[in-house]
């Protein structure tokens, strides 16, 4: 490689590693041999022919000082042949091992990234809900691209080029001395001129390559979050196009004027390199020249001489950013490993119990629960903050029971924010109680398998999430091993098979992010379909209705009909009409059961039941008046 290819590759390696000033940790160095021990055997196979290549270019400048000499002094021209074929030989060697040698940095590479991808991937699993609520996707999906390619570099670039540099630096400098110390010390006092602004220049670039990284992420979150169809629509409602346009404008502009300024130092750096690096070449050829010509060294020694000066300048120049590059695949496993640190709070029993077979029972035996502080389910860096917002632990449901025989219908209802939705998460395990017991057939929920409480028990939500990706797939979330009846089956009873049956692609309709390609209604009656494939024993109902219309809303109610036929049910209703039926009422108020009972029972109790009944009828019936007064009106 010319220097001047030198040159760019070590600003290039400098500038791109992370420039965070971390102390060096010999136990974050155990943990990556961890994840390396298993490629032990091909890590050393790829060290060792990474010192051979270090030696066969070592080789050629030696052989090339010996071809001059034997023309210079009339040898036989076998013995140039010789010499020039042996140069070839070595050349083939160095580019066959040189092959070698990359495809085991790739293996070993990439199969890091698979390793750690693997480990991030699933352990991000494990995580509680509330470690989702609080993280910023980008800063999570970073870690698991940028941060693992980062890591992976340690071995597949770093640790062999530091490697065969040193031992390259060290044939050199013997091989340089043995022939002309005085040369030698000479071209040395040009190497601070040399490899000192490779390091000054390389933080430098590495600060306006974050600064620009940082406005790109910004900008990539802007347009995620105004791309979207919330978003967009949010932006247009209160006419902020304009406004956006010129924030995206004023940080691209930024983004230009550091990639002008960047090409240029990078170009005036090279430059000047490239410049010192001739000069030097001139001292040896000039000095060589003048010491061959007093006949106190041979000319191919002057050779030899020069063609060593690139194999000492250019590993140099590459060891000088080494400390940066290795320090930046520390902070990048760190980063990983922040990850894999994280303890889950919902662990499953090392002993895990089945659900009894036949209709279940659900049961809150004196629950109090208080929702987790930042620090035991998040990162300061994955919220992109400085310091955590340590606010809660304070308790939200306290001291509540009530039970729902096999087959039963329980309906949650209250002010917002009493509880309600806590309460399902607790059932479903998102959360565990803090104190007391959640129970499913008598069993305590943390005492089942992650596996027999999802197949035990299944949730609609409000909001209907939907992957972007076709019904088919959104449905078989639910049971990866159902038929193609089984599906028309559930869409049927979610009365939406019409529907679907009449679009182009059927089935494999994409319903585009979050579903947004469906009305609100029909996303609804797809997770009810969805629910139904799962054939839960046990149906979560979380204000299914509360967002809808009431063409939907009647729609959605006689598809949950299906759903909740023959099952155990929690409904959380904000309509009170949608739960006379139920078998009991659970009435909570700040996280606390103030009543309980049927819905002519608490009506004649003339609590806060009552009172909330009384207050939605009324609202309704003053609703439906003014509506008869504006259609008067306009006649």
């Amino acid at each position: 490689m010319s220097m001047e290819g030198v040159a760019w590759s070590a600003v290039y390696r400098v500038s791109t590693a992370q420039q965070e000033r971390r102390p060096f940790s010999w136990a974050t160095v155990r943990r990556i041999w961890g994840f390396a021990r298993a490629q032990r055997g091909v890590l050393a196979v790829f060290l060792v022919l990474s010192v051979v290549t270090a030696f066969l270019a070592i080789a050629t400048p030696l052989l090339a000082g010996q071809v001059v000499d034997a023309i210079n002094t009339r040898s036989a021209p076998a013995v140039v042949v010789r010499l020039a074929v042996l140069i070839a030989v070595i050349a083939l060697a160095e580019a066959g091992v040189g092959l070698v040698v990359r495809w085991l940095s790739s293996r070993i590479g990439e199969t890091l990234i698979l390793d750690l991808r693997r480990a991030v991937f699933d352990h991000v699993q494990t995580m509680p809900v509330a470690f989702f609520t609080r993280t910023r996707t980008g800063a999570l999906v970073s870690r698991l691209n940028n941060d693992v390619i980062g890591a992976q570099r340690a071995f597949s670039d770093t640790l062999s080029g530091v490697v065969t540099n040193i031992v390259a630096v060290t044939l050199a400098l013997i091989a340089m001395l043995s022939i002309s110390w005085q040369i030698t010390v000479l071209a040395l006092v040009l190497l601070p001129v040399f490899v000192l602004p490779a390091r000054r220049m390389g933080t430098r670039l590495a600060r306006m390559r974050l600064e620009a990284a940082n406005l790109n992420s910004v900008m990539s979150t802007q347009m995620t979050e105004r791309f979207s169809a919330p978003g967009a629509t949010l932006v247009k409602l209160f006419s902020r196009p304009e406004r956006e346009s010129a924030e995206f404008s004023e940080r691209a502009s930024r983004v230009r004027d550091i990639g002008v300024r960047s090409t240029m130092l990078q170009m005036v750096f090279v430059t000047a390199l490239t410049l010192v690096s001739a000069l030097a070449l001139a001292l040896v050829y000039g000095l060589g020249g003048w010491f061959a010509l007093r006949g106190t060294l041979e000319a191919g020694a002057v050779v030899t001489m020069a063609l060593l000066l690139t194999r000492l300048y250019a590993p140099l120049t590459q060891l000088a950013g080494a400390r940066v590059e290795v320090m930046s695949a520390l902070v990048s496993f760190e980063r990983v490993f922040e990850i894999l640190d994280l303890k889950p709070l919902i662990t499953e029993a090392e002993h895990p119990v089945a659900v009894p077979p036949g209709p279940v029972s659900v049961t809150f035996d004196h629950v109090r629960f208080a929702y987790p502080t930042a620090d035991k389910v998040s990162l300061a860096s994955l919220e992109e903050v400085a310091v955590l917002d340590n606010r809660g632990g304070v308790e939200v449901i306290h001291d509540v029971s009530f039970a729902a025989e096999p087959g039963q219908m329980i309906a949650l209802v209250g002010s917002s924010g009493a509880g309600k939705s806590t309460i399902a998460s607790l059932l479903s395990r998102l959360y565990d109680v803090d104190e007391g017991s959640v129970r499913l057939g008598g069993v305590d929920v943390r005492e089942l398998s992650f596996e027999a409480l999802r197949t035990t028990l299944g949730m609609v939500t409000q909001d209907g999430h939907l992957f972007h990706d076709s019904i088919r797939a959104n449905l078989l979330l639910a049971n990866e091993d159902a038929s193609e009846e089984e599906l028309w089956s559930a869409l049927r009873r979610a009365r939406l098979a019409d529907l679907i049956a009449s679009l182009p692609a059927g089935l494999d309709t994409v319903v585009g992010e979050r579903g947004y390609r469906l009305s609100g209604g029909e996303r609804q009656r797809l997770t009810i379909a969805r629910l139904l494939l799962a054939h839960p024993r046990v149906v979560i109902l979380d204000e299914a209705t509360a967002s809808l219309d009431s063409t939907s809303e009647a729609a959605v109610t006689a598809a949950l009909g299906e759903a909740l036929e023959g099952r155990t049910a929690l409904v959380i209703a904000h309509r009170l009409s949608t739960v006379r039926a139920a078998d009991s009422i659970v009435v909570l108020e700040d996280g606390r059961v103030v009543e309980q009972g049927r819905h002519a029972e608490l009506l004649a109790l003339g609590g806060r039941y009552a009172e909330l009944y009384r207050t939605q009828f009324a609202t309704s019936e003053a609703e439906a008046e003014l509506e008869q007064q504006e259609l008067q009106s306009l006649r």
